[in-house]
C-alpha cells in the first residue's frame, strides 16, 4: 500500500479526572517535520512523542495540537510558611517596642502577607501521565494514517491509469518511427528521380543519406528507457511503501527521456504524441509529490 502525504487524525482519551485530546493533520514536504504545540507541563514528553510518530510517519509536514484538562480538586493544595510567620511576627513585635504601640496583630490579618500562604499545585505522577497521553497520540496517529492510506489508494489508481495513457504515447511513437523513416526514403528517391529524370539513382548515396537522417531522429533507445521507466513507476506503485522520493526521481528520468524525444521529432504525429506524453509526465509528477 501507499499513503499520501495529506491526511487528519483525532483522539480524546478520558481516564479519571484527566483528558488529553490529540489532534494531527499534514500536507507534502520533502522531509518528516513536524510541530508540536501543547502546554507547557506536557513539554517533558517531547521527545517521547516523536520517537513514537516515527512508527506512524516518513514524511510530511505534520502539525500536532495536544490539549490537556485536569479536573482533579485535590491536584491544588494550600502550603503554610511557618518559618516566614515566625518572621514577620518577630519583626511586628519589633516594631511594637519600638514605637510603643499594640501589636494587635491576628491570624486574619497575619495570613494576608506575601508568602504566609501559597497555592502548590502537587507532583503530577509522570509516568501515568505518560500512559494517558500515549494513548491519546497512538489513537490519533492511527487515525491519522488510515485517512493516508485511503487517500494513496486513489492516488495509485489515478497514476497507474496515467501511466497507461503514457504507455500508449510510447507504443504509437515506437510503431511510427520506421515508418517515417520508410517515407523520407521515399521522399528523397522520388526527388532524386525528378532532378535526375532518368539518370541512374546512386542507391548507395541514397541509402548513405537516409542512414544519416535515420540516426538524427532514431529514438529507440529512449523509448526503450522510457517503458521501463513505466513499468518500474507501476511495480512501485503495486508492492508499495514509501517511495515517493524515488518515484520523484524516475518522474524526472521520464521527462529527461521525453524531452529528447521531442527534441529529435521530425514528423508532426509523432511530435503531438510527445507534447501529450510530456503533458502526462508532468501531471504524475504532481501526484507523486502526494505520497509519502
Amino acid at each position: 500500500m501507499i499513503k499520501s502525504m495529506t491526511g487528519f487524525g483525532r483522539c480524546e482519551v478520558a481516564e479519571g479526572d484527566r483528558k488529553i485530546t490529540v489532534e494531527m493533520k499534514s500536507v507534502n514536504h520533502r522531509y518528516l517535520d513536524v510541530n508540536i504545540k501543547m502546554p507547557k507541563k506536557l513539554n517533558f514528553f517531547e521527545a517521547a512523542i516523536r520517537n513514537e510518530l516515527k512508527n506512524y510517519i516518513q514524511r510530511g509536514k505534520v502539525d500536532i495540537f495536544i490539549t490537556y484538562e485536569d479536573f482533579t480538586e485535590s491536584n491544588i493544595c494550600v502550603k503554610y510558611n511557618k518559618e516566614l510567620a515566625a518572621e514577620y511576627m518577630k519583626y511586628l513585635q519589633q516594631m511594637a517596642e519600638d514605637f510603643s504601640l499594640d501589636n494587635d496583630v491576628r491570624v486574619s490579618s497575619l495570613s494576608r502577607y506575601p508568602e504566609i500562604l501559597s497555592m502548590e499545585e502537587q507532583t503530577i505522577d509522570e509516568e501515568e501521565l505518560w500512559q494517558l497521553l500515549d494513548k491519546a497520540i497512538r489513537g490519533a496517529a492511527e487515525g491519522f494514517v488510515e485517512t493516508r492510506i485511503k487517500e494513496g489508494e486513489h492516488l495509485r489508481e489515478d497514476l497507474i491509469a496515467k501511466l497507461d495513457g503514457m504507455l500508449e504515447h510510447v507504443e504509437y511513437i515506437t510503431a511510427r518511427s520506421p515508418e517515417i523513416i520508410a517515407e523520407y526514403k521515399q521522399r528523397l528517391e522520388d526527388k532524386v528521380k525528378e532532378l535526375l529524370e532518368d539518370t541512374q539513382v546512386d542507391e548507395s548515396r541514397l541509402l548513405m543519406e537516409v542512414t544519416i537522417f535515420a540516426d538524427k531522429v532514431c529514438v529507440d533507445e529512449e523509448l526503450v528507457r522510457l517503458r521501463s521507466h513505466i513499468e518500474t513507476t507501476r511495480e512501485n506503485l503495486i508492492q508499495g511503501g514509501s517511495i515517493g522520493r524515488k518515484l520523484d526521481f524516475i518522474a524526472q528520468e521520464m521527462n529527461r527521456e521525453a524531452n529528447t524525444i521531442l527534441s529529435k521529432a521530425n514528423d508532426l504525429e509523432i511530435s503531438n504524441h510527445a507534447i501529450e506524453l510530456k503533458t502526462e509526465i508532468e501531471k504524475v509528477r504532481e501526484q507523486i509529490q502526494n505520497i509519502e
